[in-house]
């Protein structure tokens, strides 16, 4: 489905179920379909809305300057949900944090998967990785930076490629793509995150990450589970970044409980 357009072009969404409403934010190297093995899970209790960011996947790219949490609140208005549970993966989770901060009052608990952290000082591995996917760009080599974050974010450092799951890498390849096409166009209108204090976090919050992730982003999750009030950590053992590809099971298991508090 399509929002309707407006100045700064249209968001895809999807939605399934029915109950108290869920909203699943993506992270910043796929689209709503990293949520397919999760969505019917969670769509036996909740309405389960999940959608494409700019410039990702169906969604169109900006056209002009543009805030991720002005987009979200535009479609929960259009939906006509006036509070939610917010589910975010990587980039998807620091947008689902910073709505949060700016509009909390529409926000009913807080799910934060891999989330980065502004400003944070990356590990030479992190920069080694940046710095090999500019490179590939520069030389107009698009499958090979898709590659480049493809062993990066789905296989992640710490196992092999024989590890990752049959087919999630053909899953996961053309949005890569796509969001390596419009990351120049986002990132040049993108308005950024929010600066709110993470002690102003008032409601539930689940923090989460994968054991074979990348050290920073373990080290992230134990950053946000100590400065949000009351929030939890949980630590999926054979995940790497992207959970819901990884251990979607297991996922399902720690959102279940906390969905329905």
């Amino acid at each position: 489905m399509l929002m309707p357009n407006d100045d700064f072009g249209h968001l895809s969404y999807d939605m399934a179920g029915e109950g108290s409403p869920v909203v699943l934010v993506h992270a910043g190297v796929a689209d709503h379909h990293m949520w397919d093995a999760v969505v019917p899970a969670l769509a036996e209790r909740h309405t389960v809305i999940r959608y494409d960011l700019r410039g990702f996947g169906e969604s169109a790219p900006p056209r002009g300057p543009f805030r991720e949490t002005d987009d979200l609140l535009r479609l929960l208005d259009h939906l006509g949900h006036d509070r939610v549970r917010l589910v975010g993966a990587s980039w998807g989770a620091r947008v689902a944090l910073d709505f949060t901060l700016t509009h909390p009052d529409r926000v009913h608990s807080l799910v934060m998967l891999a989330a980065p952290w502004p400003r944070y000082h990356w590990s030479a591995d992190m920069i080694a990785y940046d710095e090999a996917e500019t490179a590939a760009l520069e030389e107009g080599d698009l499958d090979a930076a898709v590659q480049i974050n493809l062993d990066m974010w789905l296989r992640g450092p710490a196992r092999g490629w024989d590890d990752v799951a049959d087919g999630l890498a053909d899953r996961l390849c053309g949005a890569v793509r796509t969001s390596l096409v419009n990351q120049d166009i986002v990132g040049q209108h993108s308005q950024g995150p929010a600066t709110g204090d993470l002690a102003a976090v008032r409601v539930p919050t689940l923090v989460a990450v994968g054991k074979l992730d990348v050290a920073d982003f373990q080290d992230i999750a134990r950053r946000y589970a100590t400065e949000i009030p009351g929030a939890t950590l949980v630590e999926f053992p054979a995940a790497a970044h992207l959970i819901a590809l990884d251990t979607p099971t297991e996922l399902i298991a720690a959102l279940g409980p906390f969905l329905a508090r």
